[in-house]
């Protein structure tokens, strides 16, 4: 994040950076993988690139959330057929259109039930490998500010265990972190496209 964080500095901002979730990649076979791969983040497309045997699954077409996950991807030459912005959009269209054709799931722990749920009520066919873990490493943060970037959902939930929001205003990447936040507090601002850059801009016309 230090071209991001760059970004801030210029702007004339000075910003404190915490980790609150911590990102382990699990140890998984690469078995029973279906005709279609399906990442909705960077954190599973990164552990699946590290798999010693990840080149079999170039032949694959991938249906992925998120720019930055579908980059990753190209970038290491899979061939991304579908890429949204969320979880919820990409089981539209899986069950809309491709509902015949079968898919495995690479997810994280932590993750929602979204795609899982709407797959199963189609009676499309997949299977779902868990590729990473994320653990919550909640933390104190004693400089006052006014305002607070999230970028996933258990980031909120490991920053409200030992801290409270006031009147601080609360930039977003994207709805399902926004969701996480609203019954704490209003002051939601959530970025037009979930990415760190679109939430960095939010933050600069805000104060600005």
């Amino acid at each position: 994040m230090s071209n991001q964080k760059e970004a801030l500095l210029d702007a004339g901002f000075s910003v404190n950076e915490a980790n609150f979730i911590k990102i382990e990649n699990s140890d998984f076979d690469l078995k029973g993988i279906n005709d279609n791969l399906i990442f909705t983040s960077q954190n599973a497309a990164q552990s699946v690139l590290l798999h010693p045997n990840c080149s079999a699954l170039k032949t694959k077409k991938v249906f992925c959330v998120g720019i930055k996950t579908k980059s990753l991807l190209e970038e290491n030459g899979f061939n991304v057929d579908v890429y949204v912005d969320y979880a919820s959009d990409l089981a539209e269209i899986i069950t809309l259109i491709y509902s015949n054709e079968s898919y495995t799931f690479f997810s994280g722990n932590l993750r929602k039930e979204t795609l899982p749920k709407a797959l199963k009520a189609a009676n499309v066919k997949y299977n779902e490998i868990q590729v990473y873990e994320t653990t919550l490493a909640p933390q104190k943060i004693k400089t006052a500010v006014d305002g607070i970037l999230f970028f996933s959902p258990s980031a909120v939930e490991s920053f409200l265990k030992d801290n409270k929001i006031k009147n601080e205003i609360c930039f977003c990447i994207g709805n399902t972190t926004a969701e996480a936040l609203e019954k704490t507090t209003k002051n939601i601002i959530v970025a037009d496209q979930p990415s760190v850059e679109d939430v960095i801009e939010d933050v600069i016309e805000e104060f600005k």
